[in-house]
């Protein structure tokens, strides 16, 4: 009897799925034990986009998070996705950092890594598939499912078998868009098995409705385990729900033994949860439906809706779909799973909203075109790769090769911030959020103190009795906005950079405005105008170089440079790095101004004149709206 063993993903990929990954650990809590006892394969809790999503939306310490899990679930194995070079983020990172994460998320309690490269580049893979192996832990490697006219059923059983020649204990068949149909899945999971030898493993999507019959031709074509979620988040771009899986396989010689009666307690507790907290259900759309055209994965859809109801944009969703096919086509069939859906997904939008395709090129696809996540399965067009990046030599060495070792050098940067070494490596994985994160844990900290705690039982009114952990709801501290605000007063920038064009363009040597609880004061110099505001006895300076002897600043010479997107925006390429401008430097046409983290791409904002930065109107890591000024450049 070939009893089918499952894995439930509602901890990790079921709600990334449908949820956007919203679910915090406090959510968790109080069913954990309850899975703990179903008798699962394994759970999925750690990994994907769950690591991001903790310090960038949540505030939680992903580390803290998996500690958690791993102390209340005693009797089941803790599973992660891995994105091979990548770990939890979406660029390539060196050796060190890759071999040091890993060795701690197994000590954290992580026993399956499940591990892929985007593009089954298993050059990709050597690093983190050796640590795996020499922690002792379970290295599942995945054969990344697509459709085109490259991936063919040789290429993935060829793919798998080089997988096993790395060591790999098991394969899993990653079809992150729901594209494996019932019949293929029959046949892929027979030919691994008869040619490959080892356990083989299923993890689709319902995202095109296909995915209930081909986890059920899988257990007839002799598959180990199957992927699934608890109702409430399963079916549209997530998983198949286990229920209707254990369901349907009770009584026949694949019957997963799991008792229903276990599993419907625990979809009560998410439900409740999905309806307090305002979540989707997953439901299969029109556009769903469509998943054997645009081929975005589950995790995608959602994050790719959030994205452009952030960029004002929401009824392109259409537009975007349809671009999609034609970006992956010109950039040699990637398969759509992080980060190649990410970089494929975002370039699409920008094609989209720019109104030109490849206007705007984030760093991230450029280094994609250059090589560095490694070899598209389809040679790249010159016609393309000149538009992205123009004569640049495109390299053809492991990515990884190229890198310098980062964990000295980030050990160093957090001196006086935390010398743990989770910490340490949130910070090489994601400089810019973590320095953030660290921050507002040190605020939140400082404000606990004397702060009434609040359960959740009594937020949610009895509506989810067994929640028994406290939680603290506290606010962020809100950034710095461009104007001075007391009662009904306020001068925003807009207002002193009209003094400041009347004073330079007048005789005027000093002009001083005055109000109830602020005061700007204007002086003209030899060497240009200084202007301060002064509020509460603070005084800040903004200096504005001189237009020089032979014409005067007009506001013809002046151009303001705005936001395309939605974003975050950063004055430097790291958080150690210089800015990449400052107040009175020439620039001059193609030079990058600054870095608009959007999408989770870093896309850099290029001056389309030569002059010289007059005025830099946001702050360093600041959030940025569409169309909000950034930069005034006086032209040359």
């Amino acid at each position: 009897m070939n009893k089918i063993k499952i894995t439930d993903t509602s901890l990790r990929d079921g709600h990334q799925s449908l949820w956007a990954t919203r679910m915090t650990t406090e959510d968790m809590l109080p069913v954990l034990e309850k899975l703990d006892n179903v008798g699962y394969h394994s759970l999925e809790v750690w990994g994907g986009a769950t690591f991001d999503v903790c310090i960038r939306y949540l505030n939680e310490d992903p580390w803290e998070r998996l500690q958690i899990i791993r102390k209340a679930i005693k009797n089941t194995q803790l599973q992660m996705l891995l994105r091979g070079q990548s770990l939890v983020g979406y660029a390539h990172y060196p050796d060190d950092i890759v071999e040091k994460f890993i060795e701690k998320a197994a000590e954290n309690g992580i026993d399956i890594f499940r591990v892929f490269d985007a593009l089954n580049d298993i050059r990709n893979l050597e690093t983190s598939m050796k640590a795996i192996k020499k922690t002792g832990k379970h290295a599942q490697a995945c054969v990344v499912y697509t459709i085109s006219p490259v991936h063919t059923m040789d290429h993935f059983v060829e793919t798998a078998l080089r997988l096993r020649d790395m060591g790999a204990d098991s394969i899993c068949i990653k079809d992150m868009a729901g594209l494996l149909s019932p019949y293929v899945s029959y046949d892929l999971v027979r030919q691994l098995k008869e040619r490959v030898g080892l356990p083989i493993q299923l993890h689709t999507h319902y995202i095109g409705g296909l995915a209930v019959v081909s986890c059920i031709k899988a257990a007839e074509a002799g598959v180990d385990v199957i992927d699934t979620a608890s109702v409430p988040m399963a079916f549209g771009n997530s998983q198949p729900p286990v229920e209707t899986i254990v369901r349907a396989l009770q009584g026949s010689e694949w019957d997963t033994g799991l008792d229903l009666h276990d599993l419907f307690d625990i979809a009560n507790h998410f439900e409740m949860l999905r309806k307090h907290k305002g979540f989707e259900r997953g439901v299969t759309r029109i556009s769903d439906m469509k998943v054997f055209e645009h081929q975005v994965p589950g995790g995608m859809i959602s994050n790719l809706v959030s994205q452009l109801e952030e960029q004002k944009a929401s009824h392109r969703l259409d537009e975007v779909l349809e671009e999609i096919p034609k970006v992956r086509k010109d950039l040699g069939y990637p398969p759509l799973v992080t980060p190649t859906s990410q970089i494929i997904g975002t370039q699409a939008v920008l094609n989209v909203l720019m109104g030109e395709r490849y206007k705007l090129c984030p760093g991230e696809v450029k280094d994609y075109v250059r090589g560095y996540y490694g070899k598209p399965p389809v040679h790249i067009g010159d016609e393309i790769t000149r538009k992205i990046i123009g004569d640049e030599q495109v390299i053809t060495v492991r990515p990884a090769d190229l890198l310098e070792p980062r964990w000295e050098k980030a050990k160093q940067d957090m001196m006086g911030i935390s010398n743990q070494e989770e910490d340490i490596l949130t910070y090489a994985l994601f400089p810019q959020v973590a320095l953030k994160f660290f921050e507002y844990q040190k605020i939140r900290a400082q404000d606990m103190e004397g702060v009434p705690q609040i359960t959740p039982a009594d937020e949610l009114g009895q509506e989810l009795p067994d929640l028994q952990d406290e939680v603290v709801s506290k606010s962020v501290p809100r950034a710095r906005t461009n104007s001075v605000v007391r009662g009904d007063d306020e001068m925003n920038l807009d207002e002193i950079r009209e003094l400041i064009l009347l004073i330079d363009q007048s005789s005027i040597m000093e002009l001083e405005v005055e109000r109830e609880d602020f005061k700007v004061s204007l002086r003209k110099k030899s060497s240009g105008l200084t202007s301060s505001v002064q509020e509460q006895g603070e005084e800040t300076v903004l200096s504005i170089p001189s237009a020089g002897t032979e014409r005067s600043l007009s506001a013809e010479d002046l151009v303001t440079v705005t936001s395309p997107m939605v974003g975050t925006f950063y004055a430097a390429p790291s958080p150690d790095a210089p800015p990449y401008v400052k107040i009175g430097d020439h620039i001059s046409q193609g030079e990058t101004l600054c870095i608009l983290e959007a999408m989770k791409l870093m896309n850099e904002i290029k001056s389309e004149y030569d002059g010289t930065i007059v005025d830099i109107l946001v702050e360093n890591a600041e959030a940025v709206e569409f169309d909000q000024e950034l930069f005034i450049i006086k032209k040359d």
